[in-house]
């Protein structure tokens, strides 16, 4: 097993120094499903998506990109970057959607932490404005599906 760089040599937690590292152009690609029984899933798009809380597909959205951006504050070891570009896309499916995150910049570290962020906060917003309907709503398969850019690259 290769070393963890979050680790120092005895055994503790460490922000990894990225001074050395050059900077270059950075991806990645993020995935997550959000599923509804047949009941929830019929009122839903009954309603073209439309809550008492407001527009899901508009909210969902901004809350993914939010989510994003607040990556360093959420998880202890990741860097504050300056990201350059943020989409979140919702894909409607059968009882459910597929929402993805598209994350790049130019840097010395990589944006997967900000891309898998952002697909977990629009998951759960998505379930935060649907529970009223029922809260057996599953998220699943919270994944990295490409990343680019730095030492290593990574397709799923």
């Amino acid at each position: 097993m290769s070393k963890l760089s979050h680790v120092n040599e005895n055994g503790e937690v460490q922000m990894v120094s990225i001074s050395q590292k050059r900077t270059t152009d950075r991806r990645a690609k993020a995935s997550g499903e959000v599923r509804f029984n047949e009941d929830s899933w019929r009122q839903l798009v009954e309603s073209d998506f439309a809550l008492k809380k407001g527009d899901l597909i508009s909210t969902v959205k901004l809350a993914g990109i939010m989510g994003a951006k607040q990556t360093p504050n959420l998880i202890p070891l990741c860097h504050p970057i300056a990201l350059e570009k943020i989409d979140v896309k919702i894909e409607i499916r059968e009882s459910g959607f597929l929402i993805t995150s598209e994350v790049s910049m130019s840097g010395k570290t990589g944006v997967e932490m900000e891309a898998l962020t952002a697909v977990s906060v629009a998951c759960l917003t998505v379930y935060d404005m649907c529970k009223a309907l029922s809260h057996d709503i599953q998220i699943q398969n919270i994944q990295l599906e490409h990343k680019s850019g730095g030492k290593r690259d990574f397709t799923r």
